[in-house]
């Protein structure tokens, strides 16, 4: 049973809206997304790249801009090492593009998520020497590879680290002991001592910011290099940022950037992936495209989603997105696999009892394990662990809900642990296996989850009338795009609609259709692409209901009418 909550924020809306020429509805949203003041308002309304900060404000980046600068004088070799997500990825793709544009001798390295493991490890540093490396600049980790950073450096390596993670701490007597690794630069808005004014980048947005920096210093255009900043929105979107603040702007102008990329391998993969260029919005990014560049990194590589994002030849582009859209196909495939096989467990044993489920799926590749803990959250709405077999014994991601700090909790029972970290929402472990069972009745036995905080929390904007709903009002809902993590699409509510005629359409049956008709007997077309088959025995049984719902403009054959997507229904 889901919990439907209406936002109550106040404002003088029809000020704001005045001030602003945006209809009074349009200021109840920006309020509602806690948009508060003149500046902050102009800033979401309006801002551009001219609003974004100096990344000189970052902690260290001055040391890390003339470390480089003396580097490339010098023709020293630069190693830039990565994460294999979609992060990492781009953050790496960004630093070899900015340091190759300045004359730089630099390569890449991105660590093997089975074989390696997440960051910096030995073996990569041992590589680098091997191969003559003189400067290590690592993006998307780093901050908390403390005893990696003091081997290089003790090899005589340079270590530059640009992050974007929490700095590791110990807690003594209350006081918070950060511990920043021994780096000759440490570039991360999340140290303590950084004053930089936007904490939520994504490391590809710090690799940017380096990158920018280090062109104003060497006396070259940073203009140049604008057209990174549609990897940025990719890296910004793919790992789900708060689109706020400065990543509000990124992915904003990235996608404008990204509809007419010169990229020969993004561009590729849009047309694999069969998206309507012009259309192209943060969705795409998230669960299209993105997926597709992960997929190396899961299943593969991550070397060659890499290797797209340099790829020169048009025809070569077209093969290795084809390779990473396949890749992606079987990812999903395994991906159903497995959560039909939790399901399947938690439906027919005593795990269905637990507030915290831990299925164990020994045969489940363990670089889906996280994507199965998400599918299985979304369904019972509670915090999931997913385990596998694994070298060694067993690994595991865990998802959260909103009321469990999964973390926290993990850290009250560490012994159990072989190796274990994360935050708030998610998190990784590994564990021998004999432990699997005496992990899941630990971590149950201290989860104190009320029945209230397993409901799922609806949040509405506000409760809309049909006959509010115009092309216009569609279109003003634009200005708030892009919509994602931290800027939600907006949510209205009406009730007491009569539904009439509910089918299902589509030649995959997935799409419920019907008409609503409010107490006022105006009417609307509604569309649903959830659970459609439960949906429509709930229309069925009672045609009075409420729903939750967006408004879109529908073009069907050169016809344009509006119509309703719903989102819930009770």
């Amino acid at each position: 049973m889901e919990r439907w909550v209406i936002a109550m924020k106040k404002a003088d809306f029809y000020a704001i809206g005045e001030k602003y020429h945006i209809s009074p509805i349009l200021a109840r949203l920006i309020r509602n997304r806690d948009i508060v003041g003149d500046e902050n308002i102009d800033f979401y309304l309006n801002g551009t790249i001219a609003d974004l900060y100096d990344g000189m404000l970052m902690q260290d980046m001055d040391r890390a801009v003339e470390i480089l600068s003396e580097k490339i004088r010098e023709e020293k070799r630069i190693r830039v090492i990565g994460d294999y997500d979609i992060d990492g990825i781009n953050a790496t793709y960004i630093l070899q593009e900015g340091l190759s544009g300045l004359g730089a001798e630099a390569d890449t390295d991105i660590p093997d998520r089975i074989r390696d493991g997440y960051g910096l490890n030995r073996m990569l540093i041992d590589r680098a020497i091997d191969d003559g490396i003189d400067t290590i600049v690592t993006c998307d980790n780093g901050i908390a590879a403390t005893e990696e950073i003091a081997y290089g450096k003790e090899k005589g390596l340079t270590v530059i680290v640009t992050d974007h993670h929490e700095v590791p701490y110990v807690e003594m007597n209350g006081e918070k002991e950060y511990l920043l690794p021994k780096a000759d630069a440490v570039v991360d808005p999340h140290r303590p001592d950084c004053g930089y004014p936007f904490k939520g980048l994504c490391g590809a947005a710090v690799a940017y910011k380096l990158v920018e920096a280090l062109y104003n210093v060497m006396q070259k255009d940073p203009e140049d290099m604008d057209y990174l900043m549609e990897n940025v929105a990719i890296a910004t979107v793919g790992d789900v940022m708060d689109l706020t603040g400065e990543n509000r702007i990124f992915v904003k102008q990235g996608l404008e950037m990204l509809k007419r990329t010169k990229n020969q391998g993004l561009k590729a993969l849009i047309e694999c992936t069969g998206i309507d260029v012009e259309r192209l919005n943060t969705y795409h990014i998230g669960f299209v495209l993105g997926p597709c560049i992960n997929a190396s990194g899961r299943l593969d590589t991550a070397k060659r989603a890499l290797e797209l994002l340099n790829v020169r030849a048009r025809r070569d582009a077209v093969m290795l997105a084809e390779d990473l859209k396949a890749l992606n196909d079987s990812r999903k495939e395994m991906t159903e696999r497995g959560v039909a096989e939790a399901v399947h467990m938690i439906e027919t044993t005593s795990l269905k009892d637990d507030k915290v489920l831990v299925v164990y799926l020994p045969d489940c590749h363990e670089s889906i394990a996280g994507i199965i803990a998400g599918r299985i959250k979304e369904r019972y709405y509670r915090p999931v662990f997913v385990l596998t077999k694994a070298e060694g014994g067993v690994k595991g991601s865990g998802r959260s809900i909103e009321a469990y700090d999964m973390f926290s909790q993990m850290c009250r029972c560490r012994a159990l642990f072989t190796k274990f970290g994360g935050h708030k929402m998610a998190a990784g472990l590994s564990l021998e296996e004999e432990n699997v069972r005496r992990f899941r009745d630990t971590i149950n036995a201290l989860c104190d989850l009320t029945e209230q905080d397993m409901q799922m929390k609806v949040s509405i904007d506000m409760q809309l009338p049909f006959s509010y709903i115009t092309e216009e009002l569609v279109e003003e809902l634009e200005l708030l795009e892009p919509f994602g993590k931290g800027n939600q699409k907006p949510l209205f509510a009406e009730k007491n609609l009569r539904v009439l005629s509910p089918r299902i359409i589509g030649k995959n049956r997935n799409v419920l259709k019907c008409c609503l008709e409010d107490v006022n007997g105006n009417q609307m077309e509604g569309v649903y692409f959830g659970d459609v088959d439960s949906c429509l025995r709930a229309m069925e049984t009672k045609p009075v209901m409420s729903f939750t719902y967006y408004p879109s403009v529908n073009e069907y054959m050169g016809r344009r009418s509006l119509q309703v997507t719903i989102v819930n229904y009770q």
